[in-house]
């Protein structure tokens, strides 16, 4: 699909023709642009890749130092040039690390969300509006339906849990991947100081965030103790681990999971979840309408999500609005 003279979507993924360069590849390409570290936009085996030094971290942490033939760190706000593009990095607020493209041609000025959030979130930088004539937007909550409400309101729901079933282990989804570390982040603000127990996915990811100056309080790899001493503590584990024999261990398990669909009852049902929390990483219908608005483009391009939606209230205000339909294997939300 051509977006215009010099942008298209190929097999592989967005293509910039006058740069020579992918943006989120799905497979491995020479050049390549990454918004975030998530597996469904960051893969392994690309020859160069641009992107924050942080989602270069966490990268290497995933897939190993090599994961790329060569890696050259991007700031955001700095302006540079790749071919005969300009390239700018943006705060996405999706996750650490995450970030917005904005490319400039001739005149034009192209922004890529990536995934984002407008949500305040302690543990990545807010983000940020950039103007622009054509807008790639992602849509993974591009419904009516989908409001997230504020994270302390479900984070106060698990504390209250917790302190109604002292003697059960809540046992709670999450990804390892920013959505674990901001909620335990939004858990020490609501006063929570009790030692909180991985899974040893989620560990590497904790002390790399621990490393860059997030105080996520008493941590400790679920691994070390009994899980019959787990008793009237939370342990925080990626959402398969929730329906794998690991989690059968437990004994009066409470199952929790932290996610964006679970607004939906229905979902929670279907993964038997007792405690579910309506917490995401991606912007809810408000707050994706709210930023084109924002952003004022001429074009709107929707992806990743719940295209249909979005595209038709588009085009209802006016905007020139198409439906891009990358696909990607989903990683969190």
């Amino acid at each position: 699909m051509q977006i215009n003279d010099w942008m298209a979507l190929r097999s592989a993924g967005l293509y910039c023709s006058v740069g020579d360069f992918y943006i989120d590849p799905h497979r491995p390409v020479a050049r390549a642009l990454i918004t975030h570290a998530h597996a469904d936009h960051a893969r392994a085996g690309h020859g160069c890749v641009w992107a924050t030094a942080q989602t270069i971290d966490v990268m290497k942490i995933r897939y190993g130092d090599n994961c790329a033939k060569n890696f050259v760190p991007v700031d955001y706000s700095s302006k540079w040039d790749l071919g005969s593009v300009g390239v700018t990095f943006f705060p996405a607020g999706h996750i650490l690390g995450s970030a917005q493209i904005l490319l400039c041609y001739a005149g034009i000025r192209l922004v890529i969300t990536g995934d984002f959030k407008r949500q305040l979130d302690p543990t990545c930088v807010p983000f940020e509006v950039v103007p622009a004539d054509c807008l790639i937007t992602e849509a993974t909550f591009g419904l009516p339906v989908f409001r997230h409400p504020p994270i302390q309101q479900e984070l106060q729901k698990l504390l209250d849990s917790l302190a109604s079933h002292p003697k059960s282990t809540h046992l709670l989804g999450c990804y390892a991947l920013g959505k674990a570390q901001r909620v335990i982040m939004g858990l020490r603000a609501l006063g929570y100081q009790e030692t909180i127990y991985t899974h040893g996915a989620m560990q590497k990811i904790c002390d790399y965030y621990q490393s860059q100056g997030f105080d996520l309080g008493p941590l400790e790899p679920v691994g070390r103790k009994p899980k019959k001493d787990l008793v009237g503590s939370l342990v925080l584990a990626p959402p398969s681990a929730l329906t794998d024999r690991w989690a059968q261990a437990f004994s009066d398990v409470i199952p929790a999971m932290a996610s964006g669909w679970l607004s939906i009852r229905a979902r929670a049902r279907q993964r038997r979840v007792e405690l579910p929390l309506v917490i995401s990483d991606h912007a809810d219908w408000h707050d994706l309408l709210n930023t084109i608005e924002e952003v004022a483009p001429k074009q709107v391009f929707v992806t990743h999500g719940r295209e249909d939606a979005l595209v038709y209230h588009c085009r209802a205000q006016g905007y020139q609005a198409e439906a891009l339909h990358i696909l990607r294997d989903g990683e969190e939300n």
